[in-house]
């Protein structure tokens, strides 16, 4: 299929075991202020697509990385696939391209490493738009997530059967993805190699404290309170079946200034279920 824009690339330095330097694709569009947007799990850059489309056209530029062993990335082995890890790598991404000052658009994972991001350095985060994520501990976990956490069985299901990007393409919405949408959400996720990432994003999620990305979480929710002073916009879809209410309610404990949009007949995709809506939202703050 065709892609409406080309990525870029760069090498990282081999740590966590790595044996090679693992290559992040990502995309750099338009002139103007830096917007950076981080996707979750099952998705990848084209997520943002129309977004990206508005921004760009509005006089923005758009950063918008495909995390390691997702979208158009290196899907490695021997890479460690923590939080940590994807906070350093974006760390190294608007690094390398000298990136001083940036706002931040973030979905599902997309929050925790955005939110990492932002509690290292805070003063460099201009806004902040929470797209139904979470930056903080949590045992919450729908059962469908919880079953497939397990070791072996959830890897056999995730890379093997496709039991997690297939099906999210279809319960993360109220109103069904077109074919083309459909399509390009799932193409990155075609085979078990290149489903990595989707069974380590599973699999990284810490519930207990002895889980090796509890201490980051931990650190990244200490840090939010940080945050609390800076532009905030909330743009929520009430029918996630993850990402529920409580987590919406949550965020407003850290962040009570902020600007909501709690969208009650839209899922978890809220880009998709509510993106004509929600780019209008995201384009009036950041301009505002």
């Amino acid at each position: 299929m065709e892609y409406p824009y080309a990525g870029f690339e760069y090498d990282q330095p081999a740590t966590d075991g790595a044996t090679e330097p693992a290559t992040m694709h990502y995309l750099d569009e338009g002139t103007g202020p830096v917007v950076v947007m981080l996707h979750g799990n099952p998705t990848w850059s084209f997520y943002y697509r129309k977004v990206v489309d508005q921004l760009v056209a509005a006089g923005y530029r758009c950063i918008v990385p495909d995390h390691i062993g997702c979208g158009l990335s290196d899907k490695p082995d021997a890479y460690s696939y923590t939080l940590k890890r994807r906070i350093d790598d974006i760390e190294r991404l608007i690094d390398s391209l000298a990136i001083s000052r940036f706002s931040l658009i973030v979905h599902d994972w997309g929050g925790a490493i955005g939110c990492g991001l932002a509690v290292r350095r805070p003063d460099a985060l201009q806004k902040l738009v929470l797209l139904n994520t979470a930056a903080y501990r949590s045992k919450r976990i729908p059962w469908r997530i919880a079953a497939v956490k397990l070791p072996f069985l959830g890897e056999s299901v995730i890379r093997g059967l496709n039991g997690f990007a297939g099906p999210s393409a279809i319960m993360s919405v109220k109103t069904p993805l077109g074919p083309a949408a459909k399509r390009g959400l799932l193409w990155p996720y075609r085979s078990w190699s290149n489903r990595i990432a989707v069974w380590n994003f599973v699999r990284d999620i810490p519930l207990v404290r002895s889980h090796r990305s509890y201490a980051t979480l931990a650190e990244i929710e200490a840090g939010l309170p940080q945050l609390a002073s800076k532009r905030i916009q909330i743009i929520w879809g009430g029918k996630d079946f993850c990402f529920n209410r409580h987590f919406y309610k949550r965020w407003l404990e850290f962040f009570p200034e902020a600007e909501t949009d709690y969208l009650n007949d839209v899922g978890h995709y809220v880009l998709e279920d509510a993106s004509e809506f929600a780019c209008a939202r995201v384009q009036a703050f950041l301009n505002s």
